[in-house]
């Protein structure tokens, strides 16, 4: 499955440098390069820690879904939450970098990038029910695209789940309840000395009220549903320890007045979102 070539992500694809997003902390994770994407994956929870892909919308290929599930021989089968966790049950093996997004370029360049998106590391465990809410969390980065286009469509995006210490256990892995999404791009708008100045926004998805392992057998209630919010990237610092750099400051919700979960801003659909 791995290929010497890959060289994951570009921290100067957008033309001013965006580091891939790390632990403040000291926990140890495997680096996976992929091809236009890079998985950090924490070995003790099994599931990704941070994950970077640079998106070059200009060239975005539609393929149709090729593509199997299957473990990263890179790290052991026991670091990485594979098959058994999603046998039997409502989860979906949720993509972190979406299929498509590092599709981009030729059509063997494309059609290799989308099917190493179905590595094991590249999954995290997400309530089957599909609703609104989640439509809008997996079209975010194509609202981005769109808003991007000045700088012809060239994005990053950083996904993981929240790995909190209290996320409920099932199967010998921790379930996630929330997952971040930051997006960043180059705007020509307000550039400095020619350079363009770097914006982003941050989200949460709470899958909160559609998990329930408390009698050892993961239910998932007939009603609630996928929420969804765009919070100022430092609060997801803090939630997850993560360290965002020069993302904070380039912020479009920038400067916020009031933190913390009673400022998040609901979103419902697409046109709730801001982004300039």
């Amino acid at each position: 499955m791995a290929d010497a070539t890959w060289t994951g992500y570009d921290d100067r694809f957008l033309g001013t440098p965006v580091p891939l997003p790390r632990s403040q902390g000291d926990d140890a994770v495997r680096d996976l390069a992929y091809p236009r994407f890079t998985v950090l994956l924490d070995p003790v929870r099994r599931l990704a820690m941070m994950t970077g892909v640079n998106i070059d919308g200009s060239t975005l290929r539609d393929l149709p879904r090729t593509g199997e599930w299957r473990l990263d021989p890179r790290v052991p089968a026991s670091e990485q939450a594979g098959p058994a966790v999603y046998a039997g049950n409502d989860l979906d093996r949720g993509h972190l970098v979406r299929r498509r997004d590092p599709g981009w370029g030729t059509v063997a360049e494309a059609r290799a990038a989308t099917e190493a998106t179905f590595a094991y590391p590249n999954a995290a465990p997400q309530a089957g029910a599909f609703n609104q809410s989640k439509e809008l969390w997996l079209g975010l980065e194509d609202h981005v695209l769109a808003y991007a286009d000045t700088t012809d469509q060239r994005v990053s995006v950083f996904t993981a789940p929240v790995l909190a210490h209290d996320d409920p256990g099932y199967r010998g892995v921790q379930i996630p309840r929330r997952f971040f999404k930051v997006a960043a791009w180059a705007s020509s708008g307000g550039a400095d000395n020619g350079r363009p100045r770097l914006e982003a926004a941050g989200f949460v998805l709470d899958q909160s009220d559609l998990i329930d392992t408390s009698q050892g057998v993961l239910t998932v209630p007939g009603l609630g549903g996928f929420r969804t919010f765009q919070v100022p990237i430092a609060d997801i610092e803090v939630l997850t320890g993560v360290g965002f750099g020069p993302l904070v400051d380039a912020d479009v919700l920038q400067p916020v007045a009031v933190r913390g979960e009673s400022a998040w801003r609901p979103l419902r659909t697409a046109d709730d979102v801001v982004l300039g």
